[in-house]
């Protein structure tokens, strides 16, 4: 039997017509279900007749967060295209690579984006682009104004692909994951039953919706349940901070990462913020640490710790609030429709309390990554389980632990970084004989990457330099904030860096 992927906001504008779906911050925009649902409408024809937008094609959208980008996502799904959000932290060969390989028929850009999209357009042929401006003169509220006619919305099974989310890879090139109805439609129904959201929930989007934080944790969610979200423009700590506490506002539920969280605790105002209302703050991306977390439940809030990933939906682990300093380390369990299994090298199951690498196997998970599926075996088992690549461990009381992380990557800020990406960077310059890029300790963002580098006899680079030239072709976060030149790295009998022997003080 198939299963219809039905239209959540046309689902609510007909049950809850008055509800209030979102608010944008920025522009002070409300919008009910019923509204929602009609710039939605119009979005869709927008797309079609202005822009050329057909069945299955991939519509990019380049933007700092607002309620647009969340309009586009179901618009999409009435035109049985495919969102493709866009991290707008990447530089433009980033993102050339990202749309020669995902092929949108049209690009979104908010106007703060346009230099950058007029590049993408004529280095990857987008067909089309558009400008978005947060609700004032721009070509996307436009073409709203003027869209008419009916969409006669396609079919959709749950097993169709809604969204791809480029998500960095091992190799050094992005991976677009492939995101269903399906993985939607659970991973919402799962945050529910884990963190309490329903028709009168308030979420506040504090990572970008280019991110599956952002996106799927809590926003989808509180679309799939009926409730609101409020989406401001970017963080900012003493604003966030001002918003959580708000009564009238009434935020009660937030995704950040470690960072997000730590900064608001360092705000003057934060010893006497009332954060009672809120039902659930959850942290992700990266450990949280004890002391962040026993902060906050000094003033009664519990930090709920989980781990995910974009190819799992992502929620694949969750640490109840009552748990949070019982089991603090931990990642939690398995939401009801997630299944994992701790595999040795050879793939068998290791004893409780071993570590391995951890592999799930749900109705959240990845079917695979765009233009990549002759690759499947490469990240998924016979059997269909996936492969995380995250080292985890149980306690006696089957709470998994993230203990490491295979392949070499670090976490800056809550944002992946592989080393190999910015080694290649680092290669492309003159002088440079070798290098290995690592991650070390930083009290603000979790992470940040070292760069150990061995130049040529008679090579005159210095730190800045090599800061420099990353910073022209890798996202922000990904370039190395230290340089060390060393006369040689350390290798082992097959010339394989040995980079646990690096420095990291």
């Amino acid at each position: 039997m198939t299963v219809s992927a039905n239209d959540w906001i046309a689902h609510h504008a007909r049950f809850a017509p008055a509800r209030e779906a979102m608010h944008d911050l920025t522009s002070d925009r409300h919008f009910t279900y019923a509204e929602m649902d009609q710039r939605v409408e119009r979005a869709a024809l927008y797309l079609r007749d202005s822009l050329g937008v057909q069945d299955n094609d991939r519509v990019a959208v380049l933007c700092h967060n607002d309620t647009d980008m969340l309009e586009i996502q179901f618009a999409c799904r009435r035109l049985g295209s495919i969102f493709l959000p866009l991290n707008w932290r990447l530089a433009v060969p980033e993102l050339e690579y990202i749309c020669n390989d995902a092929t949108p028929r049209a690009l979104l850009y908010g106007t703060e984006f346009a230099d950058e999209a007029a590049d993408i357009q004529r280095l990857a042929g987008v067909p089309s682009i558009a400008s978005l401006n947060n609700g004032g003169e721009s070509d996307y509220e436009t073409g709203l104004t003027i869209a008419s006619g009916t969409i006669a919305a396609p079919a959709r099974e749950l097993s169709d692909v809604w969204t791809v989310m480029y998500t960095s890879g091992t190799t050094g090139r992005p991976k677009g994951a492939k995101i269903t109805y399906e993985m939607a439609t659970y991973n919402a129904i799962q945050c529910a039953m884990t963190v309490e959201i329903h028709g009168g929930s308030k979420n506040l989007v504090i990572l970008p919706l280019f991110h599956t934080g952002g996106l799927n944790v809590y926003a989808n969610p509180t679309f799939h349940t009926g409730g609101t979200n409020v989406v401001p423009r970017a963080f900012d700590p003493t604003y966030f901070l001002d918003l959580l506490s708000d009564k009238e506002l009434n935020i009660t539920h937030a995704l950040g990462v470690p960072t997000n969280f730590l900064m608001m605790a360092q705000e003057a105002k934060f010893p006497g913020a009332d954060l009672s209302h809120i039902v659930c703050l959850s942290v992700g991306g990266a450990a949280a640490p004890l002391s962040l977390i026993e902060e906050y439940g000094a003033k009664g809030i519990q930090l709920q710790q989980g781990w995910g990933m974009t190819e799992t939906g992502p929620l694949g682990l969750m640490l109840s609030g009552d748990q949070a300093l019982a089991k603090v380390g931990s990642s939690g369990l398995p939401p009801l429709y997630v299944g994992l299994r701790i595999v040795d090298e050879a793939g068998d199951d290791v004893p409780q309390g071993e570590t391995g690498e951890m592999l799930i196997k749900a109705p959240t998970v990845t079917p695979g990554y765009w233009n990549r599926e002759a690759e499947r075996n490469d990240f998924f088992t016979a059997d269909g389980w996936f492969h995380t690549g995250d080292a985890a461990r149980q306690d006696e009381d089957g709470y998994y632990y993230i203990v490491d992380r295979t392949k070499d990557m670090f976490i800056s800020g809550g944002e992946n970084v592989y080393p190999v990406e910015v080694e290649n960077v680092i290669f492309q310059m003159d002088g440079v004989l070798e290098n290995a890029v690592i991650g070390i300790a930083d009290e603000r963002w979790g992470e940040v990457g070292r760069a150990c580098v061995v130049l040529k006899p008679g090579a005159n680079l210095d730190e800045d330099a090599v800061i420099e030239h990353c910073q022209g072709q890798l996202a922000r976060y990904k370039v190395p904030k230290q340089v060390r030149f060393m006369d040689e790295l350390p290798h082992n009998a097959t010339g394989k860096v040995l980079k646990h022997q690096l420095p990291r003080d």
